[in-house]
């Protein structure tokens, strides 16, 4: 890791911003602050990672970004090893959105006014890992994101802002995150002027409304309709695609749900009788072969 050269700057907009991101979300954040003309001095993300058969190196999508518009990119084992280079900075401000590390406090205290964190659920609820699909599973009427100062305590830190966001109960995991996270980042924008410069304080949360959600696990995504009505069968499998994706066992048949929705009589071999003795009709899967498909297209060539 190679520290930078001393960089001086003014107060406001002009100061040298440390972005910490890994997801591929995170970019939504770092391209608005990039294009609104803010000084993003350094990126620091998780190291890359193998993926697929053929364990192919894959970079983070922000490394891929600051390689692109030049920015150097930082990618520690261990987070403390960036001290040198934020020291390095003048009176620098931290910004994360999904870097997936905790921060320890020494480095949280490297930074003025600390690190900035885009959150997205409408604090105190839903501190942890799995907001977005938190609301979608619990079939919310609005979420939202929250501008905090990161705190050592998880989600815990004081707000400077927040948006709602209202909801249809249409909204895909994959569709939550890009909506509330290019929200976020709006605001972000908006507003980081005033965060920098003490124009606009943040507010302490309120502990007693804090509620709590889990890191998300496969065996999550087991979907056992003896324990759901079709409207909660049907935001499971809308809170988890992509991962841990809503997993079911139809006859011989291990398929993954990717689209469905409630009925009151069954009409299909894929329309499947939840809790309440209404039926959750699967209009789409992934069958065994990996092969995502219609349920008709499924159908055919599968005997049940």
């Amino acid at each position: 890791m190679t520290p930078m050269s001393k960089t001086t700057t003014t107060s406001g907009t002009n100061r040298p911003i440390v972005f910490f991101g890994t997801e591929d979300h995170s970019l939504l954040a770092l391209r608005a602050l990039v294009e609104a003309g803010f000084q993003v001095a350094t990126i620091i993300t998780k190291p890359d990672t193998v993926k697929g058969r053929g364990k192919k190196l894959t970079f983070p999508a922000v490394k891929t970004y600051g390689i692109e518009q030049g920015i150097p990119v930082l990618q520690p084992e261990k987070i403390k090893d960036i001290a040198p280079t934020v020291q390095n900075l003048d009176s620098p401000v931290g910004v994360l959105v999904s870097f997936g590390k905790i921060i320890p406090e020494a480095v949280l205290q490297l930074f003025t006014p600390g690190i900035i964190n885009i959150h997205p659920s409408l604090l105190p609820q839903y501190r942890g890992p799995s907001p977005i699909e938190s609301a979608i599973l619990h079939r919310d009427n609005k979420t939202g994101v929250s501008v905090m100062l990161l705190d050592k305590a998880m989600d815990a830190g004081p707000i400077y802002l927040q948006a709602p966001y209202a909801l249809d109960y249409t909204e895909t995991k994959q569709e939550l995150y890009n909506t509330l996270f290019t929200l976020g980042a709006n605001l972000l924008v908006a507003k980081l002027p005033e965060i920098i410069t003490g124009g606009l304080q943040p507010t302490p949360q309120s502990e007693a409304d804090a509620t709590y959600c889990s890191l998300l696990t496969k065996d999550m995504g087991n979907l056992d309709l003896t324990q759901l009505t079709p409207g909660e069968a049907e935001a499971h499998v809308r809170a988890y695609l992509g991962f841990p994706r809503s997993r079911i066992s139809v006859g011989p048949y291990n398929l993954i749900v990717t689209k469905a929705h409630g009925v009151m009589t069954k009409e299909s071999p894929l329309d499947l009788e939840c809790a309440n003795g209404a039926f959750l009709a699967i209009d789409e899967v992934i069958a065994p072969s990996g092969k995502k498909m219609s349920a008709a297209e499924f159908l055919r060539g599968h005997s049940l």
